[in-house]
């Protein structure tokens, strides 16, 4: 990763009355912004012109894209270069595939230890996402797991110890296999917080912030959500350095959203699953 910023802060956002303590993180006021500031403007229009690795450039056509997305376009290649990025965009955008094509092109396969995590508010959303990495990844001879609640321990444990290079899961079941010592933490570079509204809605804050912890403080951070309230903001200025702020508009998924949608959802029932997540 070329991107270097100065370490991180762990703490949480302080309390102006207790001091910083994130048990006095009380997440969100009630009140949601409207939009992300854009503070990001480069637009790649093709794949090709992603400097991609071949065997990635294979599995992304393979699998039915033809053109990236708006936030393919604009997200994949500041988390290519390393950089923390906080991208808003509505579901079903193809923010899945952004952050998936930018971990394969990052990973060495060669190496079978997790390089990248990702969090999920659901099961089944931590599923679809393994299924995109893996199918994306195939050429790459990627090995994604999926660490979710309701699934057996010992076996998780023993995917986990047989070497994986991402795992993506539910932030209960993630932070259980970290402190059981089967997901080795210190070799993640690259942490996705996937649907953070929803995850944060969900009760998911206090593990979110354990898991956390565990990585190394120049972890990279890429954050994405369909809205944004003011305690994801939070979480961003807590966990990211400097970060990338992309904002896809709804009219420019208009102008584009039915040519990429048509293509992605046909390349995902090759798969079996939507791609255009």
């Amino acid at each position: 990763m070329s991107y270097s910023p100065e370490r991180r802060s762990e703490n949480w956002p302080e309390d102006p009355k207790n001091g910083p303590s994130k048990d006095n993180y009380e997440g969100s006021t009630g009140v949601e912004h409207e939009a992300l500031d854009t503070n990001w403007h480069q637009v790649v229009e093709s794949f090709d012109d992603m400097n991609l690795k071949e065997e990635l450039l294979r599995g992304i056509y393979a699998y039915g894209f033809e053109k990236p997305s708006a936030i393919q376009q604009r997200a994949i290649m500041p988390c290519i270069e390393g950089r923390d990025v906080i991208a808003q965009a509505q579901s079903g955008t193809g923010k899945t595939a952004t952050f998936s094509i930018s971990i394969l092109q990052q990973i060495d396969t060669s190496i079978r230890e997790c390089q990248a995590l990702i969090l999920a508010p659901t099961r089944e959303l931590a599923q679809q996402i393994q299924k995109v990495v893996i199918a994306l990844g195939d050429h790459l001879n990627a090995k994604c797991h999926a660490c979710i609640g309701g699934t057996n321990v010992r076996e998780d444990m023993r995917q986990l110890e047989s070497g994986v290079h991402v795992v993506v899961g539910t932030p209960g079941r993630v932070f259980d296999m970290i402190s059981r010592r089967a997901l080795r933490a210190n070799t993640i570079k690259l942490f996705v917080l996937d649907e953070a509204d929803e995850m944060l809605s969900r009760g998911f804050k206090d593990q979110i912030h354990d898991v956390f912890k565990m990585l190394s403080s120049d972890v990279q951070v890429i954050l994405l959500s369909a809205t944004m309230p003011d305690d994801v903001l939070e979480v961003s200025r807590c966990f990211m350095r400097d970060p990338v702020r992309i904002l896809v508009q709804k009219e420019e998924l208009t102008l584009e959203g039915s040519h990429f949608l048509q293509h992605s959802s046909q390349g995902g029932l090759a798969h079996g699953i939507n791609a255009s997540t």
